[in-house]
């Protein structure tokens, strides 16, 4: 038969319950293969629960020491009782210079402590039972978080000023710098607010007028990584030639925002059609297709160009094992074709048709390609012109070992 003895404060405290006439100590800690809290006993004795009733600060150490032993167990193994045993006298009922040669001898939780109001500079001085004199009953995990990640950053020699961290209050990104970031005035100290907006605004002036384009080769939702370094490393720039006393994740935390907002635009925006009507002209119809076999026909006089209704067949398609896409104009007898795995492209033109059972002739030419924007060009001058709208678009070679030397030359180049 089970009894409860003594609870403070509720949630996941250690309470003492008695069991068969003997005194134990209970913990919810660790979890188990489906990630559900264990829960952990071992004895202790009537002069330990007295201390526990009056001692907050004394309770919470000894919760900070356990915590470690129950995490050893694992998902299945038992508690080393002899262990948790042995934490009861020099933890509850020793001098408070004892408890804090111990604690500088055994593994604890910090974060347990921090959570509950302890003095992080004491603790960090080793002073445990000094610091927990701000000890509450109440914890406050966020604070704990925050210290997690002040410790983190002090591993990798930074150290937060206050406009530092109220930037990193501002963006979300105070805790975990994968967060994505947003903008939270309102957890900004105010009296810093306005020095926060400042920065912020001395990045978007920037970063004015440049833009982070779609990239349909990675899906419908995904942007030109290259845009988004070219405006991430202007912002930064700025950033820091107008406050240099900012740490670096002070500054990468704005470009990350305003690099975010300007991807969600150019996401949320209309289905690009490049920013032209260029191809309504077009008397003659267009074929896609992809390196599975898939086919789209375009027509002219619909509501969408060419180069639109291309790339969104290729953000539908594109993907590891599907990235040659080719359009081709059947009535002129020529095509390109994109070969995105590559960052290359071949025109190829019809230079005799097949009659009377004979195969046709083409005339294969290929050029190297810079990024999705060079992809963009090029589609969108064949789109108006055909194979010979693209001389002017790179240098188009023939021979396909001389093209290969090319290629690679361009692919070791640092």
């Amino acid at each position: 038969m089970t009894d409860i003895v003594f609870t403070r404060g509720g949630g996941w405290y250690p309470g003492v319950v008695r069991e068969d006439g003997e005194l134990r100590l209970t913990l919810g800690a660790g979890a188990d293969a489906n990630h559900e809290p264990r829960t952990f006993t071992f004895p202790i004795g009537e002069a330990h629960l007295r201390v526990i009733r009056e001692d907050l600060a004394r309770h919470l150490l000894l919760w900070s020491a356990v915590i470690p032993l129950c995490e050893a167990a694992g998902t299945r193994g038992d508690l080393d009782e002899d262990a948790a045993v042995a934490l009861l006298d020099p933890i509850l009922l020793s001098a408070p210079a004892e408890v804090d040669a111990l604690f500088r001898g055994i593994r604890w939780d910090r974060n347990r402590l921090v959570a509950h109001g302890a003095d992080t500079g004491l603790l960090e001085r080793g002073q445990v039972c000094e610091a927990m004199r701000t000890a509450t009953e109440r914890s406050d995990e966020k604070r704990a978080q925050e210290y997690q990640a002040d410790r983190r950053r002090a591993e990798r020699g930074m150290v937060l000023g206050p406009l530092d961290a109220q930037i990193l209050r501002y963006t979300g990104q105070y805790l975990h710098g994968a967060t994505i970031p947003r903008r939270t005035p309102d957890a900004v100290d105010p009296a810093l607010l306005p020095r926060v907006l400042a920065v912020i605004a001395a990045a978007e002036r920037a970063s004015a007028g440049m833009r982070i384009g779609p990239d349909p080769r990675r899906g419908r939702r995904a942007t030109d990584k290259r845009d988004w370094d070219r405006m991430a490393a202007t912002v930064g720039a700025a950033v820091r030639r107008a406050y240099p006393e900012l740490v670096d994740d002070a500054v990468r935390t704005v470009s990350f925002l305003v690099c975010s907002e300007a991807a969600d635009r150019s996401r949320d925006a209309p289905a690009d059609d490049d920013g032209e009507a260029a191809d309504d002209h077009r008397d003659v119809g267009l074929s896609f297709t992809d390196d599975r076999g898939d086919e789209k026909k375009w027509s002219p006089g619909g509501p969408r160009t060419a180069s639109a209704e291309f790339w969104e067949f290729v953000a539908d398609r594109s993907a590891a094992d599907n990235e040659v896409f080719t359009i081709e104009d059947e009535e002129r007898g020529e095509g390109i074709q994109l070969h995105f795995y590559a960052d290359s492209v071949a025109r190829i033109t019809t230079v005799r048709r097949g009659t009377a059972g004979s195969d046709p002739q083409y005339r294969v030419e290929y050029s190297l390609v810079d990024g999705i924007a060079g992809y963009r060009d090029l589609v969108r001058a064949f789109v108006r012109g055909g194979c010979a709208a693209l001389d002017q678009h790179g240098r188009w070679i023939a021979d396909v070992d001389e093209f290969e030397r090319t290629r690679r030359e361009r692919d070791t180049r640092p």
